[in-house]
Formats: structure tokens, sequence, C-alpha cells
């Protein structure tokens, strides 16, 4: 790949991908046509010449990953899926934007044949591409070996204005410098065009001294219109560098070609008919037909689907050989590549009982890390400068970084973010994407709300991010409301496909990893506490792994609590008290509303049932409290600054005034009269 070598089909095909990128947003009457038409050029070259990938297997583990973070010019993404031969037909592209098509409006991993990752909110793309280069490293210098590069894959990614903006992407683009990413390569469609109109207007800034300052390898193709050689060489210069990714600014013209050309109204409005007709008719095609790609054209890009395939072929025999030579490392690639955990990896998972010491459930976590960490090498995880805090990281193990810098090497296991907590959560789904790895990240649980775009693409790709989210409640203390998450727990636990999980106690905590471990499509986060937290009675992993149970059975009783968290131990108090009054008093705890609610009717019913009132108390919101509870007690508002018993005192969370209230519902419900129906019936049957 020394030097450019035009082909004869390539201006035609540039054409045809900016001729069938006006047709798809033409037809679905939506889209944006001007980014396609601007990148077709580096589009054309960087897939014909550059990526090794096999369309008949989209899932050859040493592909070279495409990530298009400027999301919305998917309909540039999907041509090239199509021409490349993934499972993308024409009819799939003349679905652009509808109900049911393979086509939507922004690309979505496991969805579409061909997308690494799902792109739409600016900047997740090129962070999320940080994560897959990272995961290269890894795996890399885990099972390379002499005269086996098994995985040498890059990972490519486009991205606009838009990206460079979001904050998410700076994060992000300076641990690539850092870390010092030889295998990224991103190409800056630099066409000075945003919604509001020319960039001029609010983004001036230098962005190439910006990205060299963060330490990447910055190139200029000044002509991203029709200099091809320009374009190849830059992508051939980017592979040259071993020790830094490259980000290649394109200066391009947005929606090349047609009457709008350079200017905001070809970004997100479909072309007029005249319009698509004259540059047709200006490229050399039939300005009377749609959707049309010449039998030279599939030929060329077919071309390209032999070559992957025949490099797959080969890398399968060079697995082979790997196999014979180092079958440990081997049977260990293997299973993780298959997403396969270690037989019997949970008996390593920490018992308890009530006789144990009360410990913090953050402590809890570390154990847990502690102990599983030997057993599950795919366990990648660090924190956002939090690492004292969140007691993330267990003692002997390497921190993944560049060798050079003498901290640790790219086999390590433990991720330095530094104070980035959104970057962190994008870098944390590229990381699952790439496969063979389990990440964890880490941070107080307030601040997960920094990062709550990256955890909602997390549930939405169904990427396995596990967060250990400490210090979750008014709990921690002297910090106060900034630190103290009040809304957050609702937040999470209502997006879709997101476990929430806030563990009680001891077994609480292992069988919250437990689950998480082994739910290969759902992300979890683990709210923990500061303060220490006593083992409950009927507490095992394999009640807790059904994300709700009975702590404390009372026959014909008059009030249940169900609670989380550090309050299922005051909750238990309360209930200790009201027995001394004559009430009695069943507790329940439900760690995870998500993973509850999967378990079979009847024994929902059974844990929350009727008879007689349910109250809910948990030192957060208690917004959502009312599908498992007739009565919700929790925070009216913000927390307050002091030591964490006074501020528990404060807002009533305590087992005298829980008991005094407890007797308030049950006065309340006998005053009524009636049959008490557990609001779990009202839920199971809408």
């Amino acid at each position: 790949m020394a030097t450019f070598a035009p082909q004869p089909t390539d201006e035609s095909s540039i054409a045809t991908i900016r001729a069938l990128a006006a047709d798809v947003v033409g037809k679905a009457n939506s889209g944006h046509p001007g980014a396609p038409m601007g990148m077709a050029p580096v589009s054309h070259v960087l897939f014909t010449r550059f990526i090794n990938a096999n369309p008949k297997n989209s899932k050859w583990f040493n592909r070279d990953r495409f990530v298009l973070s400027n999301g919305h010019a998917c309909a540039l993404q999907y041509i090239l899926l199509h021409l490349l031969g993934y499972k993308l037909s024409m009819d799939d592209l003349k679905q652009f934007r509808q109900i049911g098509s393979l086509t939507p409006g922004h690309p979505e991993a496991g969805h579409t044949d061909g997308i690494e990752v799902t792109t739409g909110p600016l900047g997740q793309g090129i962070s999320n591409a940080v994560g897959l280069a990272i995961a290269q490293a890894h795996m890399a210098a885990v099972f390379n070996k002499d005269g086996f590069d098994l995985i040498n894959n890059y990972t490519y990614a486009f991205l606009g204005d838009g990206c460079l903006q979001e904050g998410v992407s700076s994060e992000a683009c300076s641990i690539a410098g850092h870390m010092q990413l030889g295998n990224l390569i991103a190409v800056w469609d630099d066409n000075h065009i945003s919604i509001d109109g020319d960039t001029a207007v609010s983004f001036t800034e230098d962005v190439e001294k910006r990205y060299e300052a963060y330490g990447w390898q910055v190139l200029h193709v000044k002509n991203g219109d029709t200099d091809l050689e320009s374009i190849y060489n830059a992508f051939a210069e980017a592979r040259k560098e071993k020790s830094k990714p490259t980000l290649i600014r394109l200066t391009t013209t947005i929606g090349y070609g047609s009457k709008l050309q350079g200017t905001h109204g070809v970004h997100g409005a479909p072309l007029k008919a005249d319009d698509i007709v004259q540059f047709k008719t200006k490229s050399g095609l039939d300005p009377q037909a749609s959707f049309f790609v010449s039998d030279e054209t599939y030929a060329a890009y077919a071309e390209v689907g032999k070559r992957g395939a025949i490099l797959e072929e080969k890398w399968n025999a060079l697995l082979a050989e790997y196999a014979n030579k180092y079958p440990k490392e081997h049977a260990e690639l293997t299973r993780r590549i298959a997403g396969e955990l270690p037989e019997g990896w949970e008996k390593t998972l920490p018992v308890y009982t009530p006789a144990d010491d009360a410990q913090a459930s953050r402590k809890l976590s570390e154990i847990v890390l502690t102990h599983i960490t030997p057993v599950l090498p795919e366990l990648i995880g660090g924190s956002a400068d939090l690492t004292g805090s969140n007691l993330t990281k267990v003692k002997g193990t390497i921190d993944l970084q560049p060798p050079s810098t003498g901290l640790g090497n790219y086999a390590g296991t433990y991720i330095r973010y530094g104070v980035r907590e959104h970057g962190m959560g994008a870098i944390g789904n590229g990381l699952a994407a790439y496969g063979g790895i389990i990440p964890f990240v880490a941070t107080f649980l307030n601040f997960v709300s920094y990062a709550a775009g990256a955890v909602r693409l997390s549930a939405l790709s169904k990427h396995q991010v596990i967060w250990v989210a400490t210090h979750d409640s008014i709990g921690l203390g002297e910090d106060g409301p900034t630190h103290q998450p009040i809304e957050t727990g609702i937040h999470f636990r209502s997006i879709p496909n997101c476990a929430f999980w806030r563990p009680a106690d001891g077994n609480e905590t292992s069988a919250a990893y437990l689950v998480a471990l082994k739910s290969h499509q759902t992300p979890s986060i683990l709210s923990l506490s500061r303060q220490n937290l006593p083992n409950l009675e009927n507490s095992t992993i394999e009640h807790a792994a059904k994300g709700g149970y009975v702590v404390h059975e009372e026959e014909g009783e008059d009030l249940t609590i169900v609670s989380t968290g550090s309050e299922v131990g005051i909750a238990v108090e309360a209930a200790g008290k009201l027995k001394a009054q004559g009430i009695k008093t069943r507790v329940v705890s439900l760690p995870c509303w998500l993973v509850f609610d999967q378990q079979p009717e009847e024994y929902r019913l059974s844990v929350l049932r009727s008879g007689a009132p349910i109250l809910s108390l948990e030192a957060l919101s208690t917004a959502g409290w009312a599908k498992y509870s007739h009565e919700q007690y929790g925070l009216p508002a913000w927390g307050a600054s002091g030591p964490y018993k006074k501020v528990y005192e404060k807002f009533g969370i305590t087992g005298d005034n829980i008991a005094v209230v407890g007797k308030k519902v049950v006065d309340y419900y006998k005053a009524k009269g009636g049959e008490v129906v557990s609001p779990l019936v009202k839920a199971i049957h809408l």
C-alpha cells in the first residue's frame, strides 16, 4: 500500500454513493444527505483500500472496527454496508427511517448487520472508538505471541464538528492520547457546517492544536472532495504511527454536487427532485434512475468482500496453529470471544451470616472484586480518580497503561480514567462492544448522572458495563447535597434494560455481582454505601439474585415495609419496635427492581402480597415506589451536610421514626376498612 493506485471504478463508485445518499434520504423525506455526499470519497478510499473485514461474517474477531460518530450521516454507512455485501439489501435502503426497517434514523448495534456501536448523541461514537482501541491493545498484549499476531486490527472513526464540540469526546480523546493508541484513526469531516449554520458562529478554536496537545498525530487533507490520493496517503501515514492516535482533518464540501452544497440547507433536509436530477446528470449517471448501482461498482466492492474472506480464512488457520502451540491461551481466548464465563467462577463469591461484622457495601464490593478477579481475567475496570473511595483496585493488579510510561502495560487490567465520568462510561461501552472483555467503571453514584448519556446507550445497545457507584445516599454525610444523590435511583431504574442494584448487605452485594456478570446484554449500576451495613437474617445470594425477597417474615401481618440498601437494616429495626407494640411487620428487601420484575408473577405476589398495607422506605426520592407500595417514605427534597447519622435523623430515617410512621399507616388502613390489595396486582395486569 505504499502508493495510491487509482481504479477505473473510483469516480463512478463515489458518484453512486452520493446519488444513493440523495435517493435514500429523498424517498424517506427525512434524513441527512449532506455529510454522506461530502464524505463519499473518504469512505470509498477507506473501505476499498484499507478496511479488513468480512461482510459474510460481520463478527470475525480480528476485523477492523468502523464507527460513524456523526451518526446522523448513517445513510452513508448503510450504503457502504449494502455495497460490501452485508445483510442489507437495496429494499432495506428504500425503507430508510421506516418502522421495522434495518435502516433506522441512526446506527443501532445489534439491529443492523455490520454496525459496531449505537451512535446518534454526538461525541459518543468517537468515545466508543477509544474503548474499542483500548480493548484491541489489551487483547493483543495478553494473547499475541511471537509469530502469532492474532489481534492486530485498527479502529476507524468518522466524526463531525458536533462530535468535536461535545465534552464527552474531549474526555475520551484525552485518554486516547495518554494511552498512545496508534491503532485508532479518526477522520474529522471539516465542512464548517452545523444546524445553526456556519461553525464560525460558535466553533473557532484550533482543533489541530488541541488534538496535538492531547498527544495525537494530526494530518490535514485540504481537498476531501476529489483528492483521492491525498486521502489515501493520509490513511497510510496514520497507519505508520504506532504510538499516537491520528486525527485526519478532512476538509470537505457538505452536500458536494448539489445546488445547496456548502450550506446548512443540505445538512438535515432531503434534496429537491430537480437537484437530484442535476446532480446525477452532472455526475454521468442516469438522471431518471433511482437506487441504481452499476455492475462495475458492485463488482469492485465484491472484491473487498473477497479480500476480507481470505483474510479471515488465513486468520482461522493461524488460530489453529496457535491452539497447537499455546493450548491454554487458545482455550482462554476462544472462551472470552464466545462470552462464556469460567466454569465454577461463582463459587468464589463471598458468603455472609448475620453474625459477621457490619461493613460498608463499597467495602463488600471490594471483597467481591478481590475474590473474583483472579478467576475472571476478562474483568477490566477502573475509576474516575476515586480509586481509594470506590475501592475498585484489587491488590496485585497491574494498571493498563502504555509501556513507555513505566506505569503499567497494555496487559494490565486496571484503568485510571482521571476525572472523566462521561468519557469513562462511553469508553466502557467500546470495551464491551469489542468482545472478550467485561468492563467495570467506578465513581460516586451522584456522578454517574454526569455519564447518563453513556449509561442510556449501554442499555439501548445491550452493552454489559458494570458501574461501581459508591457513596449512594445521604449516608455519605458531610459532603452534603451536591454529592448526595436523590433522583438518581429513579432515573436509572426508569431506563429500559438497566439494572440498578442497591444491596443491603454482603450476600446482596455478592448477588448483585453474580447477576451483573451473567447479564451479557444488560448494564448494571451497583449503588453502594459509605456507611457500615449489618448482615441480615434470611439474606442469601440465591434470594437476593431474584431482585427481591422477604428478609423478615410474619404471618397475619399488619404491615410490610419494603426497602433497599442501607435502609433495610433500619426497616428491620423499625419492625422490632412495632412488634413490641403488637404490630406484626414483615420486611422485604428489593435490591433490583428490574430483576424482581422478571420473576414469575406468583413469586412477586408472595413477596409483596395482599392483605396488609405496604410502606416503602428509601433515602432517595420516592418516585416510582407506588408500583410496589401503598405509602412511601423517603427524601422530600435535597439532602444535608453533616455526620451521616445526624443527616438520617434530620430526615426521620431512623428505626424510631419509621416505627411511628408504620403505626400511622396501619391505623389509617384499619380505619379505612376493606380489602388491601397489593399494588403489584394492578401493575402486573395493566
